[in-house]
């Protein structure tokens, strides 16, 4: 699933919310060098109307960033174009404050020192403020923190102009891992610093093992472009395509500028700004509530675990998660300590067709085990994975490492989001599903219908099932 890049004054967000701090923390340093009282805290002359302008000085400042363009371009400024661009902002937002006291005929009653230490304060603190948080993002920039890996498709005679529009940049919210150059094979090889991955024939191959979110696709036909993208499109990838014409691509497919390339972004499902935003937040609101429930389920169950079973109260694994990436996965212990090496033993139990390992009446699982996989009890660790954005609240079950690798190229699309405490495999009869084919379909049903109702209709289903004891077996 592909969210859309943020747009217009969403983009910058935190600075908005850090600037609206840095006007307050100004009128109480105003009010703090007339008055030596703080607002709220202390009655002084005419305290009610610093109070009220308190209150209402945040919508000001959201006023004048409506009408004004602040912040276009803030990250590429410099210290000295910074203090010009801050010395406007506060400017527009004294004036709004003047406004506002006039509105309201109270004017006369504020103190002008007071009013003057707040103008300047608003200047100061708004520049160390910005400053500071523009350096702490140009280097989270520089590590490529939380940045989606891109691989570019393009032929020798474009590459070069491809990367040097796009690849370069340290303001992109992608960084481009890889070229792929399709009519020479050049693996091995570096363009601009960025490494010659595979060609035409190993593209796929390359794909299916590596961690690749996006594809920039910049070729010189129309019919090979499409041809090309409709096949990554179904492996779970999101494809951005040189805009040359375009008939019928697919149902979800929004226009982009990437450098100077007008480009057709395609994916599985796209999500706008606003529902991703939605999703998160549910996802820590329910991480939270969950973490709460995990703390008591510890201090009710970890003594019996390790009775019954000597070691660690929690299992640790690592599991792949979207488009590849590995991460640490927790859960209450519900196994025997040297389950894992005799799972080899019993693979040819196995219940499931295909990627995945199930056994009924698995003597790993120790009894207490059993009681904490019947309500899903076990599961409450991973409310940290979510909590840390690793995991969603609803998602993909993400796979062990020896289960991904032995997935074909159609099977990673089930892994395009982040995986889920749960999610439609969960909630579809999941101890009746056999083969693996049938969880990778209904992955992919949940990734292509997404939305928010959705979600919650699986929370709540879900709910329902580990009331029923109806968890995992």
């Amino acid at each position: 699933m592909y969210k859309k890049k943020k747009r217009s004054w969403v983009k910058h967000l935190d600075f908005i919310i850090l600037d609206m701090i840095a006007a307050e923390l100004a009128l109480f340093i105003g009010v703090y060098i007339k008055f030596h009282s703080v607002i709220f805290l202390d009655r002084f002359e005419w305290y009610n109307l610093y109070q009220s302008l308190a209150k209402i000085l945040p919508f000001i400042d959201l006023t004048g960033v409506l009408f004004t363009e602040t912040y276009t371009g803030i990250l590429r400024r410099t210290k000295y174009q910074e203090i010009t661009s801050t010395v406007w902002h506060s400017l527009i937002n004294f004036l709004g404050v003047l406004l506002y006291m006039y509105a309201n005929q109270t004017s006369y009653y504020y103190s002008r020192f007071a009013l003057g230490a707040f103008g300047v304060a608003m200047i100061v603190v708004t520049y160390i403020v910005r400053v500071f948080w523009k350096r702490i993002i140009r280097r989270r920039k520089l590590l490529d923190v939380n940045k989606t890996s891109m691989v570019v498709v393009a032929e020798s005679t474009t590459v070069d102009h491809c990367l040097s529009e796009i690849a370069h940049s340290p303001y992109t919210e992608f960084k481009v891992e890889g070229v792929v150059v399709v009519d020479k094979d050049m693996t091995g090889q570096e363009i601009q610093g960025i490494p010659v991955v595979a060609n035409a024939d190993s593209l796929f191959e390359y794909l299916r093992t590596n961690v690749v979110d996006e594809i920039f696709l910049d070729g010189n036909t129309r019919a090979s472009e499409e041809s090309l993208a409709g096949r990554l499109v179904e492996q779970g990838l999101t494809v951005h395509m040189s805009l040359i014409h375009t008939n019928n691509l697919m149902p979800n497919r929004i226009m982009e500028t990437y450098g100077d390339y007008v480009v057709l972004t395609t994916s599985m499902h796209i999500a706008n700004n606003r529902q991703a935003f939605l999703k998160r937040l549910m996802d820590i609101c329910g991480a939270i509530v969950g973490l709460v429930l995990a703390f008591i389920a510890f201090v009710i169950f970890a003594p019996v675990i390790k009775l019954q079973s000597p070691g660690p109260v929690f299992f640790t694994q690592t599991r792949i998660g979207k488009n590849g990436r590995r991460f640490k996965f927790y859960k209450f212990r519900t196994m025997y300590i040297d389950a894992e090496e005799r799972k080899k033993e019993l693979m040819s139990q196995n219940e499931m067709k295909g990627n995945m390992f199930k056994m009924e009446n698995d003597p790993r699982v120790t009894p207490i085990g059993h009681f904490l996989r019947k309500y899903s009890i076990d599961e409450l660790p991973q409310f940290w994975n979510v909590l840390i954005g690793e995991m969603s609240l609803v998602g993909t079950r993400p796979p062990l490492e020896e289960e991904y690798e032995n997935y074909a190229l159609h099977h990673k699309a089930r892994l395009s989001i982040k995986p889920g405490l749960t999610g439609m495999w969960q909630v579809s009869g999941r101890s009746d599903i056999k083969d693996f084919e049938q969880v990778v379909a209904l992955d992919t049903e949940y990734i292509s219908n997404w939305s928010l109702g959705l979600d919650i209709k699986i929370i709540f289903k879900t709910i329902a099932v580990v009331f029923g004891g109806k968890g995992s077996k």
